[in-house]
């Protein structure tokens, strides 16, 4: 028979609690210190909501347009009458040539600048306008 010497101990495998019960206290202390710690949200009163209402268009009169003085094959503005003075601060655009120009207004008398862009008289074939309030 063979003697074990006494210097030499016998390892032995941890039990399966011992091996998952450091790891999941862990777990559990950080869980309740995390929520212990976590910021809460302020959320504003706010207001949400749905409807509807009409939306019309303008009726749109008098169309002109200015000719370049050098170049009378290029139009340097377009003007145009609306039925109804748009609201303050209304976007009204024109497009001419392909283009789009913005456009000023006087109560309900329309100037659109095309001068940057000078689109040709003889390709215009078609006039849009946006009005949007």
């Amino acid at each position: 028979m063979q003697t074990i010497p006494s210097s030499t101990t016998r390892r032995t495998s941890p039990t399966p609690w011992r091996s998952i019960g450091g790891p999941a206290a862990v777990t559990a202390v950080v869980g309740i210190g995390g929520f212990a710690f976590t910021a809460s949200n302020t959320v504003p009163a706010t207001q949400a909501g749905d409807g509807s209402g009409t939306v019309s268009g303008y009726a749109i009169s008098s169309v002109h347009y200015t000719l370049n003085s050098t170049d009378p094959s290029t139009i340097d503005t377009v003007g145009f009458n609306l039925d109804t003075t748009p609201a303050s601060g209304s976007t009204i655009k024109v497009k001419v040539g392909g283009s789009w120009y913005s456009c000023t207004n006087t109560v309900a008398a329309v100037t659109c600048d095309t001068s940057a862009g000078s689109p040709a008289v003889q390709p215009t074939t078609s006039l849009q306008v946006v009005v949007a309030d």
